[in-house]
Parts: structure tokens; sequence; C-alpha cells
């Protein structure tokens, strides 16, 4: 039988946000401990386990059809891969830091300095759009170092929290990009993987769907109920049913998880009581 052959980083929170969202597809992966290649038990899926800077020449080659891998990797080594699907997690930023003692103030500053980064066609593109010539210094691993121990003046490298950067006394001073994980897609895929990836999209939408909304029922005054609906979104329109309580009904909805707050208290206000939330495992429109 024909399996789609997908690529995850071998380790590191990539590896776990994918095998996470790979499981809340319902697909089930046989791996065990170091092993390089598994296969799913109920789903026509192999998967390799790769180093993240490896995977883009994987898809480059047709060795694997697809993978989930950060944007910014495949801006700095596979600009030339199709992206299926944006994921929307393990999101980061790839930065220009300096030491916090250093006074900034613009890209100039890094006119005739020296930066480490594992990203040098990304900085290198950067500065060009710039007007800035400095030299790089390519370091595979941890840059934050560089500039204690006299190796550069600042870093390009991913930032998440900025946690990283503070501990090497470091400040973040221009974001180059925002990254996320990306589905990418090999352009050697062949016809037959390319229905098993669109059955995969398929899963993988009803999961990123649901984890954007929440499931929210309320009671609401009739007196009241014309203007409760009116805030109230939905997947096509709000579920209205009456109460045992006469003059209530009960009103059920999805609501995006970004609005969220702000909808609750404007329903809170129009007279809605008893407001229950729960979580979404799918959704399928």
């Amino acid at each position: 039988m024909t399996k789609i052959r997908i690529a995850i980083q071998k380790s590191g929170r990539l590896n776990e946000d994918s095998l996470l969202i790979l499981k809340n597809c319902g697909i089930s992966i046989d791996n065990g401990k170091d092993q390089l290649k598994a296969s799913s038990r109920n789903f026509p899926m192999e998967v390799f386990y790769l180093r993240n800077g490896d995977i883009p020449q994987y898809l480059r080659d047709g060795v694997v059809d697809i993978a989930i891998i950060g944007e910014n990797v495949l801006i700095e080594k596979g600009h030339d891969i199709d992206i299926a699907t944006k994921l929307g997690f393990s999101k980061c930023r790839v930065s220009l830091a300096v030491p916090k003692s250093v006074k900034y103030e613009s890209v100039k500053d890094f006119e005739g300095k020296r930066i480490a980064t594992s990203y040098p066609n990304t900085v290198q593109k950067y500065l060009d759009e710039k007007g800035v010539k400095a030299d790089l210094h390519i370091i595979n691993g941890s840059v934050e170092i560089a500039p204690n121990i006299g190796l550069a003046d600042g870093i390009c490298d991913i930032v998440s929290s900025g946690s990283t950067l503070f501990k090497n006394n470091l400040k973040e001073v221009e974001v180059m990009l925002k990254s996320e994980a990306v589905l990418a897609v090999s352009q050697k895929i062949s016809e037959e993987r390319k229905a098993i990836l669109e059955k995969l999209q398929f899963r993988i939408k009803s999961v990123l769907q649901a984890r954007q909304s929440k499931y929210v029922l309320l009671n609401a005054p009739n007196d009241n109920l014309d203007a409760i609906l009116e805030l109230l979104p939905g997947m096509r329109s709000p579920t209205v049913l009456p109460l045992a309580e006469k003059g209530w009904s009960s009103v059920h909805t999805v609501i995006n998880k970004d609005k969220f707050w702000e909808v609750i208290d404007e329903l809170k206000l129009a007279g809605a009581e008893g407001i229950l939330v729960c979580p979404i495992e799918k959704m399928v429109l």
C-alpha cells in the first residue's frame, strides 16, 4: 500500500508539537526509543525523524513527501519548497540582538560589525535590503555566547520568549521575520500521495479550527434574546432552545478564542447567565 512519507524534527519542542497534531488527527505512530523511521498503524503514513536543518534537502530530493518544519528553516534553506498549510504552533521570531549595554538606534548600527548566526542567508538578505554591510560568523549551535567571548558584536537567532537573550545579557533590537510551524510539500510528490495529503490536510484543518474556538452554552432571558444573539458569532447561526422555565432560552454557539473574553463580557451585560465554556476537539465544516 502506498504511504505518504513525512519528516519531523528528531528532537525538541517541534518534535513534540508535530507528534501531538498527528495524534489529534487520529494518527497513531508506532515508534520506539531512538527509532529514526516509524509507521502509522491506522493511516497510510511513514514518519522520518530528521535533523531540522536536513529536512529541506530531503524534501527537495523527494526522499520524503511532506514535512512539519519551522517556516524560518524553509526561508533559510528551502525557499524553493512549497508550503501547504501554516500550523499555528512553535511560533518564534528571527531577530538581531546586541549586548544590553550597547546603545542601539537602527539597523545601520550593524555597519562594519560582526554578527554571529546560524541563519546567514536570512541575515544577508535583510542587511542587503537595508543597505548595511557586516561580517557574518556562521555558528551551528548556541550563538548567544558569541558577544560575551568577543567573537561578535551582535547575533541573529530565533527568539520565542526572549529568556535566553536575557540570560546572556542581550537585547532584541530587530525582528527580521516571524515564523511558525508549517506543512511543507516536496515538488516530487506523486499523485497517489497527493490524495493522501488531501486527507491529512482535511484532518489538520479540523484540528486547527477546533484549537481556535470555544463551544459556549448560556441561558438568556427571552426579553433580551435578540440583543444577545446579535453579539454571538457562530458556524452558521447560534442554536436556540426553550428552557423548562418560561421566559428563558438556552443558546449554543462557537466563539473564536481571540475574541472570547470580549464577547463574554458583552453577553453578561446583555443579561446572559449560566455561561458554560467547553473545549472543542474537532471542527468539521
